[in-house]
């Protein structure tokens, strides 16, 4: 059986005039208000009019694959979007059309929640039996893979040792609803025992977790929220930040304008020192972990 392996990630408009397109998308066919839009377009304006993530996604894919050739191998490797082009169903069907009948489907997001992996491998159920014979194999987790840990102590370290004044490290990850907590999410749970492994490997003490991003509906979300929690901070004499987002993989709007423009303007008002740990993109690290999940589920053919 000809096996393939399909990165998902959640997609993202290229252009300002794909944005009202993926907002609706997003919101299950439902139009955004002008408001609403408006607000979106101005973000992504503010971070040069796109986000990265595509390309970043299909760098992703292509040095997997070429991993996994230079091993041997001759595993195809696809990506896929959420909310954007190539869809997901899109990826599959192409994978079908080419022989393809066993993938192993990896979120781009080390974390479970029903939410983000859950949606993403609902998507591809309902793809696989629509299409009929294709077996679908699911990774739910993989953030305590040693090469990512591997990854963000040398992403820290690269910050603090370029450093000649204590930081406080701050990991981050998007929010999702509260609920899912009291509804047994492991979403949270898994965060801080990556945050804590990270912290652990690096020799960190000073450290502490918020999330970031919080959708605007009527219900409560996950917190503290960053902007909220560097206030805290602040307020018990931290004047030196280093954000960690180790709940996202690479460069998208959530890391270049809730991170690089909206806490780097709350640090710039308060006159206190922020940076961020260079996402991880396509780094050989985490090339090398995801290569590590393939192999260890068995689809290296």
């Amino acid at each position: 059986m000809k096996k393939g392996i399909l990165l998902m990630a959640y997609g993202s408009p290229e252009t300002i005039d794909e944005i009202e397109g993926y907002y609706t998308h997003i919101r299950r066919g439902k139009k955004p208000s002008k408001a609403e839009l408006d607000d979106l377009i101005r973000r992504y304006k503010a971070i040069g009019g796109s986000s990265p993530l595509k390309k970043i996604t299909e760098a992703q894919r292509a040095a997997l694959e070429q991993k996994i050739r230079e091993s041997g191998y001759e595993t195809e490797v696809y990506s896929g979007m959420k909310h954007s082009n190539p869809f997901i169903s899109e990826k599959l069907s192409e994978a079908y059309s080419r022989g393809v009948r066993k993938i192993l489907c990896i979120a781009l997001a080390p974390h479970y929640s029903i939410m983000s992996v859950g949606s993403y491998m609902e998507i591809a159920k309902t793809k696989a039996l629509e299409l009929g014979g294709m077996e679908l194999d699911f990774v739910l987790s993989w953030g305590t893979n040693k090469c990512l840990i591997e990854a963000w102590v040398k992403r820290i370290g690269q910050k603090l040792n370029n450093s000649n004044t204590d930081k406080h490290v701050v990991f981050t990850a998007h929010s999702l609803p509260e609920r899912l907590i009291y509804e047994g999410d492991p979403y949270k749970d898994q965060l801080l025992e990556t945050a804590g492994l990270i912290a652990k490997s690096s020799g960190i003490t000073n450290w502490s977790f918020a999330f970031q991003s919080a959708g605007h509906t009527s219900e409560k979300w996950m917190g503290p929220d960053i902007i909220e929690h560097l206030e805290m901070l602040y307020t018990k004499g931290e004047r030196n930040f280093l954000l960690a987002p180790i709940g996202f993989v690479s460069d998208h709007l959530e890391i270049l304008y809730d991170i690089d423009v909206e806490c780097v303007e709350w640090a710039r008002k308060k006159k206190v020192q922020l940076t961020r740990c260079d996402s991880l993109n396509a780094d050989p690290l985490l090339i090398e972990c995801l290569y590590s999940i393939v192999k260890e589920r068995g689809f290296l053919d």
